[in-house]
């Protein structure tokens, strides 16, 4: 069984961010724009799906809305309340740069749910694989806090669901996004037995956060690595990491279940990165995981959708994992990849093989 499930619904792209200056509220100095977290890049990746034909070689997957008991195993009571109350009214801020809109707790419910309904085909056999195409993200939501876009944090209630319901022992979540995954961070900082471990940006967002020292917590100690790579890291320095630390790390600690947090904001055309990633930087970091996958907990991979900003090319970033996660190559090519991974800085450089360096030296440490 080779299947490729997908979970997405209309209402995903219903989830209202407003009017902003970027990430920032607007104001009498900040002229109003679009918000960066639009649905766009999420209508378009959609659209490439369907345009290429590899939608049709897909196993769609009906989200459900989460409960309030699977959302407050993690989430404080306080923080759903003040989200759903919010989301009654006329919407408003969540959090840190967390706008939402009327209905969007609903939303987040949803999507929260359609990560769980996603895990669920994943383990159950239904699936071998699965991205979930969802919205709002996930990966910066705190116990008690929305930041960075997101409200819950669905891939630590994922985990939370493979180890009390399908029995995991071991998770790994893995974080390609260009900001630090500190919702899993946070989440799992003092546990064993899930491994987090994000490639993201040195220092951006959240900021002074993901720095290479921040390795888990007592009796978690070497079960979180962060691996900072400088702004302009491109193809040669992601695949470098991806390959000297973040495969060797899960290889070591043998998880049932690997997440990814599929974050499209490192490609070279993201208006809030600076990094220089191709969608064959994406395909060859999913490849790994794939393959890995395969060869350490039966190909169960769950892929959950983070960021992304770039309304042009998050779909052929997309369009490339999706081929990995099939097996099916389309005849939609890259029209940007002759450009983009040509541009200098794609090879490794030896300030971010530095960074990779000291990653690699806390591999030992892993429980």
């Amino acid at each position: 069984m080779h299947s490729t499930g997908l979970v997405c619904h209309e209402h995903y792209f219903w989830h209202h961010t407003g009017a902003s200056a970027g990430p920032l509220p607007y104001g009498l100095t900040l002229q109003p724009d679009a918000h960066p977290e639009s649905p766009q890049t999420k209508r378009r990746f959609m659209g490439l799906l369907e345009v290429s034909g590899i939608l049709d070689r897909l196993v769609r997957i009906k989200p459900r809305q989460a409960t309030l008991k699977e959302v407050t195993n993690y989430h404080t009571a306080d923080y759903v309340k003040r989200v759903r109350e919010l989301s009654a009214g006329v919407g408003g801020d969540a959090g840190e740069f967390t706008p939402i809109g009327t209905g969007s707790y609903e939303i987040a419910l949803l999507s929260a749910g359609g990560a769980l309904e996603g895990l669920d085909a994943v383990m159950k056999g239904q699936v071998k694989n699965v991205y979930c195409l969802i919205r709002p993200p996930g990966h910066h939501a705190e116990k008690d806090l929305a930041r960075g876009f997101c409200v819950f944090a669905n891939n630590v209630l994922v985990t939370q669901r493979a180890k009390l319901v399908h029995g995991c022992k071991r998770v790994a979540i893995v974080d390609w996004d260009v900001h630090h995954g500190n919702s899993q961070e946070h989440a799992f900082l003092e546990d064993p037995s899930v491994l987090t471990v994000s490639v993201h940006q040195d220092n951006y967002y959240p900021p002074n956060s993901g720095h290479v020292t921040e390795n888990g917590r007592g009796t978690g100690v070497g079960a979180n690595i962060n691996i900072p790579l400088p702004p302009g890291a491109g193809h040669g320095a992601y695949l470098e990491a991806w390959s000297k630390v973040v495969m060797p790390a899960v290889r070591r600690f043998r998880p049932d279940l690997i997440i990814v947090s599929s974050g499209f904001d490192g490609s070279a055309m993201d208006p809030l990165g600076r990094m220089l990633c191709t969608s064959e930087t994406y395909r060859a970091m999913a490849r790994m995981t794939l393959d890995l996958a395969d060869e350490i907990c039966g190909g169960r991979v769950v892929m959950l959708h983070e960021g992304g900003y770039s309304t042009a090319y998050v779909p052929n970033c997309g369009l490339a994992v999706i081929e990995e996660m099939t097996g099916v190559r389309t005849e939609c090519a890259d029209p940007f990849l002759p450009v983009f991974q040509n541009m200098g800085g794609q090879g490794l450089l030896p300030h971010q093989e530095a960074v990779i360096q000291q990653a690699q030296r806390l591999l030992d440490r892993i429980p």
